[in-house]
């Protein structure tokens, strides 16, 4: 019996993905809910699972290649007998019948698509198959040049998954004796790996006069989403706020771990608690009043496009916490690790030119969201002061875009003015 793996969507917004790599081969034998490929989809790369037992016969869209959502990119069949007819059923068939996603938007396959990629259709984890611990392919690869067994590892990543970090872990714990005596100790036989963070890739090629690059498919993402945005009425509020409060904060709190993103991150969502509609969105005719302050805060990509990471419940979390937070959603969102509800249940965007010296800008409404806040850099001015005397005071401008259908000019200029007050007086509430 032959099978096929499909392209899974692994976001709403997801219309195709590329292969980045197979963890297997033509020929190889495969696991229920074992990895066999590495997508990437419009945000993050993802591994997609097996929805079948057997042996990978052909694979259809080859590492590099980019398959709608729906689409057949390999064969899987249960008996190396099988795998020659399946060969050759692929190089008689028409391309359309190999790739076409047929009923792809049925029930099954949406099922089907859900456990391959390793979550439910509702968005969550799902369980393990058959017992088997969810790998990843560099993990596995690691696993097997260091003779690790991956039995004995307790996964770190998203949804205990095992990474390549557990795996260099437990080789150098295992590669590492305690010395008994003074006596020298000989090398260990298999050394610590340290692998890079993300995956090192060539250096580009100069780009030439006049040369087109094709985009990414994460550019190809954002560029949806905006033209996406532009059917949305919008309006933007400036407002002036002075820094230097919770500049000398941040000074403060600088030593342990504390960055300023977090800080301006946790003033915007404790304002936001006394303003609901500011993290509303517009649906068919009426307005949600979303359950959660998640603040969705831009990060541009070094191979082009940006992403969202998000602080879920920000109001509730501990500034620290917060902080230690932000730097493993960037770390992980520059390496294409996130899960799809980190960076796709923001309900308040935030985008910080600011920390590039811009002094002003127009945040374009990302789509689904209410308002976004650009924030500009703080800067020393000259000001009156109450005394009438002049004086240098740190300011920055911020820039609110909100969505007119729901949200009106009154109310975005009560959160500024709401927003200003929380920085310039009680910065240090932030900390509580």
């Amino acid at each position: 019996m032959i099978n096929e793996i499909f392209m899974p969507a692994l976001s709403s917004t997801m219309t195709e993905g590329k292969i980045v790599s197979w963890a297997k081969s033509p020929g190889d034998k495969v696991e229920k809910g074992e990895t066999v490929v590495v997508v990437e989809s419009d945000k993050a790369d993802m591994d997609v699972e097996s929805f079948y037992e057997g042996y990978l016969a052909v694979i259809v869209t080859p590492a590099g290649e980019s398959a709608p959502v729906g689409a057949a990119i390999a064969l899987v069949v249960e008996t190396e007998a099988e795998i020659e007819a399946a060969k050759q059923g692929v190089e008689t068939a028409q391309p359309a019948a190999v790739s076409a996603p047929a009923s792809a938007t049925t029930a099954a396959r949406q099922e089907a698509v859900a456990v391959q990629s390793g979550s439910s259709p509702n968005g969550g984890a799902a369980p393990r198959q058959n017992g088997r611990a969810v790998v990843s392919p560099r993990a596995r690869k690691l696993a097997k040049d260091l003779k690790i067994d991956l039995a004995t590892l307790q996964g770190s990543g998203p949804h205990g998954r095992i990474v390549a970090e557990d795996v260099e872990a437990a080789a150098g714990k295992s590669a590492v004796a305690p010395a008994t005596s003074t006596a020298p100790i000989s090398p260990p036989l298999i050394p610590p790996v340290v692998a890079p963070k993300a995956p090192l890739t060539p250096a580009p090629a100069p780009l030439l006069p006049g040369q087109i690059t094709p985009m990414t498919t994460l550019q190809n993402a954002v560029v949806r989403n905006m033209l996406t945005s532009l059917e949305v009425p919008t309006y933007h509020v400036a407002y002036t706020i002075t820094t230097d409060s919770l500049d000398s904060l941040y000074k403060q709190l600088k030593s342990k771990g504390v960055t300023m993103t977090a800080l301006l991150a946790k003033a915007v969502a404790a304002t936001l608690q006394k303003h609901p509609l500011l993290y509303a969105s517009y649906v068919d005719q009426g307005t949600r009043y979303n359950a959660a302050i998640n603040i969705a805060v831009a990060v541009a990509m070094p191979d082009g496009g940006l992403i969202t990471p998000v602080l879920q419940k920000a109001d509730q979390v501990d500034i620290y916490s917060l902080s230690r937070s932000w730097k493993d959603l960037v770390d992980r969102a520059r390496s294409k690790q996130l899960q799809p509800d980190e960076y796709s249940s923001g309900t308040f965007v935030i985008s910080n030119l600011g920390m590039f010296g811009v002094e002003m800008f127009d945040a374009i409404l990302p789509p689904g969201q209410g308002s976004i806040l650009a924030i500009g850099a703080s800067r020393p001015q000259v000001v009156a002061t109450d005394d009438g005397m002049l004086g240098v005071r740190r300011q920055m401008k911020v820039n609110i875009t909100c969505d007119h259908r729901i949200i009106y000019g009154a109310h975005a200029a009560a959160f500024l003015k709401d927003l200003a007050k929380l920085i310039e007086t009680n910065p240090q509430s932030l900390t509580m």
